[in-house]
């Protein structure tokens, strides 16, 4: 007897599953084509490349006066670098710690960065993507404040506990130089004074350290003698703190709303106390307290009085008004409101020197929501136009899409048209903050970004080549009325605010026609124009899509039922989805019924150049229940013709002729081939499940039963069960209702219009109906739909319809047991593609027709008959039929994509764009007419023996189609544990590839056609649902998402980009020289005076401060070694400019000690001259005579 092994059956299981799961496979042989693959995973890499926007939730802010380049930390621990427009630099810390200050190592092309998790950070700012050289953890204190004196390698930190550490930038090691809190107050308090809130030294002796505590206490602590040479005190907290710069006086301000101004060497009280915007008693006493100021700078100028700049102090009984800005020059107190909190603000001087005349000629803003730059050089305070992409949230996005490879003319068309809706009042003066300077960019084709907004806004943005800019604005929200008051709402429960709110948007840039989708289940149509119009009373259609929704089972496999002769069983699905101008608010039974979610503007409208509204569609309300909103939007400006779905149905409108072509419930698009079992269940047999779908395990229904169409399952064909069926129908709809006469006609014309059927055929069938009885109207209706069957869904769904509505015992009554379950059920259209290719296996030549993918994954074809160009187009009707042509994949569908025999991307058919607004001459239309890229109709079409191939990619797979055969010829599952968020076919390097972003944060790229996978890296995994909502591919390797509520995060998934994104990055170092130190003139250079120097090194060296504490920091290398020593020597053209501006320095400084030589020789020539004639003079005279 043969051994039993066990392991080998375990072997040849698991290879058995291996095979059966591979992740790509061709379903049959793939036919011969010549078709080359040129993509491989070498072309694939994925990175980061820029992000765009203002920093989400900033905490600190600073300013390099030398280098004039500004940087905004954050509180998940990121850094925003800006230069000049156009320069940006984005850093992570690891920790994802808060920053909580910022210091700038004066151009030094450094920046030391503290954070909330008491660490320090030295940033390398000479290389194009700055690196971490060193880091710092503290381990015992927590850090409060940091102070670098400009020029100086030796950072003072303060802690929680009061005390003072110093660390050298350069090695970044703690010194053994401590000031101790205890030593710092003495017996000046009784009490601990509080954390560190300010340190600084004095302008004019580097000696000198003020020391400012929470409590109101503040030390001038004496670096060299170690100890405390002059102490303040106040009565309340201290916030904030700056010097005058002759270093006689400083200013602080206080939570009381005060400021008080001291004299460095009268430490007993302030020399005065101001309280700006506290109203002042009239017996003389205290002003009365307001909120606290949190900032105060002090500002000096040659010639002039200074500024004393604050934040916050406005008054406690100021409710509801915004955050301010206080400037106080001279005799003048100005109040500059904001439009956000204000998180920190920076004067912007002359000088770099606190020793010098500071001559502020900007202030920087950070407010929690915007940037804002101050002119403080012009009457009136205006600000400057900010020149960086920092207003992307200004209505919060909802949505966006990305467009590389535009055409030349499209970006300065956008341009010239968003240029006349710039404000004015802005500031003459340019742009403060101009530091760096720009990459050398190898990418020269146009990228455009459109963001739609909560507020139903719209903006395009200029994304070529790594920058951001916006070129255009637009309201939708200009078509609709507008409440008058907080009172009056929008007729709609699908959201509670943000009515127009931006959804879905879909752009033609050839045509340069645009729809937007918006929450409120509306459409718009806009057409492109460069000439204003004003426009009477904008066409509206409304449209009732609603249909009920019964329990669904869902076939798990591939396979489809074979399509057969039209037939129904009895388990046809109930639909009510008509469409009519809407002429009541309310049914018979006091629902709301046929008024839509936003009342269109009745007043005229006028529009300004760029895009201007064509057509407004609005579904709505159907018996107390409000529309669904749209999930999926396609245009095509050759066919002229606009289609959009929601989880009722889809609607098609012609937008030429303002005309509804279209409006079936989901169900009533397969007709007769559906391949589910809609039957009504009992709630008591079978439990509701979610998704509409069938459990596996139910009892009552088995796997085949669920895979077996409609059809199946009967011996006879469908046409004998038809008739054995049929006079039993017959005799039901006799007895149920005698009105059926009087109100057949109206039916029968509002189910023509729903399905588009020929115009001359709808008075005949509507005569026909009036002069029969009622059974012999049925048997006329049942020849005219043989007659009709191009043109309209099989006859029995058409009778079910029919009858259902009439009689309730045909349709499904909705249980009192049906929950809200059965909304999310429904089958919704997730995917629409117009296109001109085969629809049915037979076809031998292409024709136009809508391809229309739903939740269920099924993929039905619609097709188009177009009728001719010109005039004809304007009055003949378009007709659309069914093909019977449905195909399944697992999942909801996402894309749908045409290649031709040579596997190149089949592009929707577009007119190219043409002004509306100006009547162009015959010659012209004829011209335009001749080169309409549209077949007529799929009679006239020429006949193609080329095989096309279908793309069709859903959340779980993808396939590849021949057709006209409809053989799958390949498959990939992409993922069975997630699910694919976002799908796109995109070009690449002169080929095409499919791109994807799943749910676990996977993006992925594979061939076409064969789905050969090249690129699968886990990215980012989908942690809100902003990212879903926001991620898009597009061609040249180039994809985007909103990483923040107000950042857009650009990434690269090509290699060739990848290796050239250093060039085209910025630099934000430049070698420029330090400006020249304050003059301190001939006496003070000679008797002293001037600002006194320290050698901090001789103070705070190991030498004599000793060795600190190791338990107290930690050192931590950084990872930016290697790269900051390249960055430090890019090239010798760097090399030899630093070493010249050295060279130069050193020049200045030798030239400068020169003269001061030559002064004092020359001053104790002319002494010793003096000295020499008093002797003389005084040689003689005797002692009585003086």
């Amino acid at each position: 007897m043969k051994k039993f092994n066990i392991r080998k059956v375990l072997d040849g299981l698991t290879a058995a599953a291996a095979a059966s799961s591979s992740s790509s496979q061709p379903c049959q042989r793939p036919p011969d084509s010549d078709i080359v693959e040129t993509l491989c995973s070498e072309h694939f890499q994925l990175c980061k490349t820029v992000r765009h926007g203002f920093p989400y939730q900033p905490s600190a802010m600073a300013f390099d006066p030398v280098q004039k380049i500004l940087a905004i930390g954050t509180q998940s621990g990121s850094l925003r670098l800006f230069g000049r427009p156009g320069v940006e630099c984005y850093c992570q810390h690891d920790s994802a710690a808060g920053v909580i200050q910022l210091q700038f190592l004066i151009n030094e092309g450094a920046l030391v960065s503290a954070l909330a998790d008491d660490t320090l950070h030295l940033w390398n700012l000479r290389q194009k993507r700055p690196a971490i050289l060193h880091s710092l953890k503290f381990n015992k204190e927590r850090i409060t404040f940091c102070h670098l004196p400009f020029q100086s390698k030796w950072l003072y930190v303060g802690t929680e506990r009061g005390n003072v550490h110093i660390v050298n930038v350069e090695s970044f090691t703690l010194s053994g130089y401590v000031i101790m809190w205890n030593k710092a107050i003495e017996l000046s308090s009784k009490t601990h004074p509080g954390l560190i809130v300010h340190i600084s030294d004095n302008p004019m002796d580097e000696g000198k350290l003020l020391i400012g505590f929470e409590s109101g206490t503040l030390v001038l602590w004496d670096l060299k003698s170690k100890k405390g040479e002059y102490r303040y005190s106040y009565d309340e907290a201290i916030h904030s703190v700056a010097w005058h710069h002759e270093g006689k006086q400083f200013v602080c301000s206080h939570s009381d709303g005060s400021l008080t101004i001291w004299n460095v060497k009268s430490p007993i009280k302030p020399a005065q106390i101001i309280t700006p915007h506290g109203k002042l008693p009239k017996d003389g006493k205290k002003a009365e307290p307001c909120k606290p100021i949190l900032k105060v700078e002090y500002r000096t100028c040659k010639s002039g009085d200074p500024f004393i700049i604050f934040s916050g102090g406005l008054s406690y009984d100021t409710v509801g008004r915004r955050p301010c800005l206080t400037v106080m020059h001279g005799k003048t107190t100005a109040v500059l409101e904001m439009d956000y909190p204000i998180v920190d603000f920076l004067t912007l001087c002359e000088t770099p020197y606190p020793s010098d005349f500071q001559e502020p000629y900007a202030v920087v803003v950070l407010l929690e929501k915007d940037l804002v730059v101050v002119d403080l050089g012009q009457n009136g305070y205006p600000i400057f136009e900010n020149p960086y992409p920092l207003d992307i949230h200004e209505s919060p996005v909802t949505c966006c899409e990305y467009f590389a490879d535009c055409p030349v003319d499209l970006i300065p068309a956008l341009y010239s048209v968003g240029a006349k809706q710039k404000r004015q009042g802005y500031s003459k003066k340019e742009w403060p903050i101009n530091g760096g300077n720009w990459g050398l960019g190898t990418q020269s084709y146009p990228e455009i970004i459109i963001t739609g907004h909560a507020d139903g806004s719209l903006k395009f943005w200029d994304a070529s080549a790594i920058t951001l800019q916006v070129l255009y604005k637009m309201k939708t929200s200009k078509v609709f009325e507008k409440s008058r008051n907080k009172e009056e709402k929008p007729n709609t429960d699908i959201v509670d605010e943000d009515p127009y709110a931006i959804q879905i948007i879909t752009w033609c840039p050839e045509s340069r026609m645009l729809c937007v989708a918006g929450v409120s289940a509306h459409v718009i149509v806009y057409k492109f124009s460069r000439q204003e119009v004003t426009t009477e009373a904008i066409q509206m259609l409304e449209i009732r899509l609603l249909y009920e929704i019964n329990d669904l089972d869902s076939p798990e496999t591939d396979q489809i039922p074979s399509l057969g002769a039209p037939c129904q069983g009895p388990n046809s699905q109930t639909a009510n989805s008509q469409s009519h101008p809407s002429t009541s608010s309310s049914s018979s039974d006091g629902l709301r019924d046929n008024v839509p979610c936003l009342k269109i503007r009745s007043t005229p409208l006028k529009q300004g150049a760029g895009y201007q509204a064509e057509v407004v569609i609005q579904l709505v309300w159907v018996n107390g229940e409000p529309p669904q909103q749209i999930s999926s939007l396609a245009v095509n400006s050759s066919y002229g013709l606009l289609v959009f779905g929601n989880c009722n149905g889809i609607a098609m409108v012609d937008y030429i002729q303002k005309t509804v072509l279209l409006n079936l419930g989901t169900i009533e698009l397969y007709g007769s081939n559906d391949p589910y079992q809609r039957q009504p269940k009992s709630p008591r047999k079978t439990r509701q499940t979610s998704g509409g779908l069938c459990d596996i395990n139910e009892g009552s229904t088995n796997l085949d039963d669920r895979c077996k169409s409609p059809t199946s399952g009967s011996t006879s064909s469908c046409n004998s069960e038809d008739e054995q069926k049929l006079p039993n129908f017959i005799e039901r709809v006799k007895i149920k209702s005698r009105k059926l006469s009087k109100t057949v006609v109206s039916d029968i014309a509002k189910m023509s219009r729903k399905l588009s059927l020929p115009t001359e055929l709808k008075p005949d069938l509507e005569l026909a109906f009036r002069s029969k009885t009622r059974d012999q109207r049925l048997n006329l209706l049942l020849e005219g739909t043989k007659q009709l069957k191009k043109n309209i869904w099989s006859m029995t769904s058409l009778c079910t319809h029919f009858f259902n509505v009439k009689d309730n015992s045909f349709s499904r009554s909705r249980s009192s047991s049906v929950t809200s379950i059965d909304k999310e059920s429904r089958e919704a259209i997730t995917a629409l593609h117009f296109c001109e290719t085969y629809t049915r296996k037979a076809d031998t030549c292409t024709s136009p027709c809508l391809w229309v993918g739903t939740t269920l994954g099924t993929v039905l074809v619609i097709v188009l008959n177009l009728p001719p160009g010109g005039d004809q187009r304007l009055t003949q009707p378009v007709i659309v039929s069914p093909s019977g042509t449905i195909l399944r994949l697992k999942g909801a569908i996402l894309r749908i994509a045409f290649l031709d025999t040579t596997g190149s991307l089949i592009n929707p058919a577009h007119e190219p764009w043409r002004e509306p607004n100006v009547q162009e001459e015959k010659d012209d239309k004829d011209k335009c007419r001749k080169l309409r890229p549209v077949s007529v109709s799929p009679s006239s079409s020429q006949e193609i023996n080329e095989t096309q191939y279908a793309v069709i990619c859903s959340e779980k797979q993808a396939k590849v189609i021949s057709l006209p055969s409809q053989n799958c010829i390949y498959k990939h599952n992409i993922t069975e544990t997630s699910f694919v968020l976002r799908a796109d076919i995109v070009g690449l390097n002169g080929s095409i590839c499919l791109a994807c972003f799943c749910a676990n944060g996977h993006i992925m790229t594979f061939s076409l056609p064969s789905l050969r996978p090249l690129l699968d890296v886990n990215y980012l995994p989908l942690t809100d649902m902003r990212i879903a909502r926001t991620f898009c591919f597009t061609n040249n390797g180039q994809a985007l998402y909103l990483v923040s509520p107000t950042e857009i995060q650009r990434i690269t998934y090509s290699q060739s980009t990848c290796e050239n994104l250093q060039e085209m990055l910025g630099e934000l170092f430049t070698p420029v020289e330090t400006p020249e130190a304050p003059n301190r003139g001939f006496f003070k250079g000679l008797f002293g005076g001037g600002a006194q120097s320290l050698d901090r090194e001789e103070l705070f060296g190991e030498s004599a401060a000793g060795k600190p504490s190791r338990s107290l920091a930690q050192h931590i290398p950084g990872t930016g070694g290697i790269e900051g020593v390249k960055g430090a020597a890019s090239g010798v053209a760097g090399e030899l400019a630093r070493a010249r501006i050295a060279l130069d320095e050193r020049g200045q400084k030798l030239s400068e000690l020169e003269e001061r030589t030559a002064a004092m020789l020359y001053s104790a020539d002319t002494f010793s001259k003096h000295a020499h004639e008093m002797m003389l003079k005084c040689k003689d005279k005797k002692w009585y005579q003086f």
